[in-house]
């Protein structure tokens, strides 16, 4: 939206109803490519691809998710780490399988998925069999055990999470990782910086999360950014810092990527 639009709709509280009436134009505008994916499995339907990318094309859902599991594979790389090093693997945010159907060739960990949407979980239980998928909720709770995974990542998932969510979540992640295990976030950083307002460029600038539309959580409408020194001061608090690559996460709009390990 043009930024006076987009003032106009928050002024007057209509900005949910726009970007739900967008969504589902772009769900019905879309899904005209191919329903199955070069990996063999289904493509989902237009309706469910802009519920995670914001644009139902079929065609970015499958490279954008190729890129983004490529993303992952290069910082775990640049530390020394192959993905076949790993026995469990969880993609926390897993939408309807964009980057999750890439790793099947990488590793033979065991795959698992979690979302807030059913609907996306539904989805990938009855179309992706190599991986198992769980429904979570808004609420920091997870249905998995202590230690249960060597790997997590969350791709775009802290940028549509209020803040008062992002600690207990971050918590959260750290129980279910091993020691020694491994957790990736993504966030929007300096390269969404033009993108803000007068009053929250000086909020970031300051190292100071700002979000907008925290009501809408786990939605896209729910927008978060975050300036490094927040995510260092905050998020990676109770996990030892390995490498941070700002604009790395090609395949989520060159948001940044930090990885960080629960000690031992």
């Amino acid at each position: 939206m043009k930024t006076w639009i987009r003032h106009l709709l928050r002024g007057v509280g209509l900005a949910p109803f726009a970007f739900r009436l967008r969504e589902r134009l772009r769900g019905l505008a879309g899904g005209r490519g191919s329903t199955r994916s070069p990996d063999g499995f289904p493509i989902p339907p237009a309706k469910l691809i802009v519920l995670v990318t914001g644009s139902g094309d079929t065609a970015w859902y499958t490279e954008g998710g190729k890129v983004g599991a490529k993303s992952i594979c290069g910082i775990l790389s640049d530390a020394g780490i192959s993905p076949g090093d790993f026995r469990s693997i969880l993609d926390f945010g897993c939408g309807c399988g964009r980057v999750i159907r890439h790793w099947q060739p990488l590793t033979q960990a065991h795959l698992h998925g979690t979302d807030c949407n059913p609907k996306l979980i539904e989805w990938c239980s009855e179309n992706l069999p190599f991986a198992q998928f769980q429904s979570n909720t808004l609420e920091p709770r997870l249905d998995y055990a202590d230690h249960q995974f060597e790997f997590a990542y969350a791709l775009s998932v802290l940028t549509h999470t209020p803040e008062h969510l992002q600690q207990p979540w971050m918590d959260e992640l750290r129980r279910i990782v091993r020691p020694g295990g491994y957790l990736l976030i993504t966030t929007q950083g300096d390269e969404y910086f033009s993108k803000l307002e007068n009053t929250e460029r000086d909020a970031y600038a300051q190292g100071r999360i700002v979000v907008r539309y925290q009501k809408a959580a786990g939605t896209n409408l729910c927008s978060v950014y975050h300036p490094e020194s927040y995510v260092r001061k905050h998020l990676a608090g109770n996990f030892t810092w390995v490498m941070a690559r700002s604009r790395g996460a090609a395949g989520n709009g060159k948001q940044d990527m930090y990885l960080l390990r629960r000690p031992q």
